[in-house]
């Protein structure tokens, strides 16, 4: 059934963005400032989804729980953003690749790794051409940087290598770029702050959409609301479980969100007492085991340690106490034992129990790359699809959820006769 927009006289369109993080925000905005009516409606009492600032302490400055790099920032939305709104970039190196003082990591191993990673890399691209693989397959068996190569897939792609596809893994390395910058306000602030002036209802969760008819019926617990269009703005979580149910049922929109889990990614943050390291120095817990945390030390120069886990890693620690624990731990295993008592635990994520989204960021299953678009596609002009997972290069990431927001309200202004 193809849409034609709301034909009553004296009606405007209507659409309905389901999910305020980056990728709804992005489509509303995109909807609100080309003159059409559009309402954000969000299941949870904020703005941002996986992406959210916060102050933790006096001398914390504000620190992203979620999302924090404008990850390949020259040809990122956000960047262009911020830029308008004159908040500070941090343009400075991230110091992933540097060892703080070459602290449990001698300048040898880190060669050998550095050898053997571009090895696994350059053997994943070789085996492109042919069926889809994990990435665990290219990984020298008797390599002793394979746990670190592993705590690496961990940290980005919230999955172990075994789980993660081939195909999907290049589709985004090959488009990113080594730009990755800070905001010193936040990531999370950017994009809230991106709603302002939006029509928008917090604690207003969709559980069943009614594309039956023309008109667009979204159940909520405060009553129906009524739509000519829909633009879902939701984890894959949301979509593969009863939290979201359609009238007719979608199966293949099921089947893509399942073959598109989120990974995990968690955040451990501490206040350091008389901090020795320069702003942004960086420490890797322990190179030779998988379970280990990439800890940014004093970042922008604030007396805290951000500690980052992934992956089965960050799957294992079972809460906030013990995610902080193992990262103090690591950390005064480089340091010394006289560190103990010099970190003060100020906050830890546990984005798998975050309700409404369940896990950090998607990747796909082996074999299953090519669902990312079919995630992606309308389904009779009017349900419209958007969010990181459905970017076929910048999933995972907050530029790769603005885009396909973007993309989305711009299908639906085109329907509805408006500049897109």
């Amino acid at each position: 059934m193809k849409s034609e927009c709301s034909l009553q006289p004296n009606t405007v369109p209507r659409t309905v963005v389901i999910g305020g993080g980056a990728a709804g925000i992005a489509a509303a905005r995109h909807l609100h400032d080309a003159g059409q009516a559009v309402l954000l409606v969000e299941a949870t009492n904020r703005l941002g989804g996986r992406a959210r600032s916060a102050t933790l302490s006096p001398t914390s400055g504000t620190v992203d729980l979620g999302c924090g790099w404008l990850h390949s920032a020259l040809r990122n939305a956000w960047t262009r953003i911020a830029e308008q709104r004159r908040m500070a970039i941090d343009r400075s190196t991230a110091n992933w690749g540097v060892q703080w003082r070459d602290l449990g990591y001698p300048p040898a191993d880190q060669q050998a790794f550095a050898l053997a990673r571009r090895e696994w890399d350059s053997a994943a691209h070789a085996a492109l051409g042919g069926p889809d693989y994990p990435l665990s397959d290219f990984i020298a068996s008797d390599s002793p940087a394979n746990p670190m190569i592993d705590a690496i897939s961990g940290f980005a792609n919230g999955a172990a290598l075994s789980a993660v596809s081939l195909h999907d893994w290049a589709a985004y390395e090959d488009a990113a770029t080594d730009d990755n910058w800070a905001l010193p306000s936040g990531y999370g602030t950017l994009i809230v702050d991106h709603a302002a002036g939006l029509p928008v209802r917090l604690l207003t969760p969709v559980t069943r959409i009614d594309h039956r008819h023309r008109t667009l019926r979204l159940d909520t617990p405060a009553g129906t609301i009524e739509a000519d269009h829909v633009i879902l703005c939701v984890p894959t979580t949301a979509l593969t479980g009863e939290a979201i149910t359609f009238e007719p049922p979608l199966p293949a929109k099921h089947h893509a969100a399942a073959s598109l889990p989120l990974g995990i990614a968690d955040k451990v943050f501490l206040a350091v007492d008389r901090p020795i390291w320069p702003a942004d120095a960086h420490l890797i817990g322990n190179p030779r085991s998988a379970c280990t945390a990439s800890h940014r030390l004093s970042p922008f120069g604030r007396p805290i340690v951000e500690s980052f886990f992934g992956g089965p890693c960050a799957e294992a620690l079972e809460d906030e106490n013990a995610a902080t624990a193992f990262a103090i731990d690591e950390l005064v295993a480089l340091l010394g034992s006289d560190w103990r008592t010099r970190f003060t635990p100020l906050a830890a994520t546990r984005w798998r129990q975050e309700p409404w989204i369940g896990g950090s960021y998607s990747h796909a299953r082996v074999g299953a790359a090519g669902q990312r678009s079919i995630l992606a596609e309308p389904v009779d002009d009017r349900l419209f699809f958007a969010g990181e997972a459905c970017s076929s290069h910048d999933f995972s990431t907050a530029h790769g959820a603005h885009d396909t927001g973007v993309a989305a309200a711009a299908r639906v202004l085109a329907l509805c006769g408006a500049s897109a």
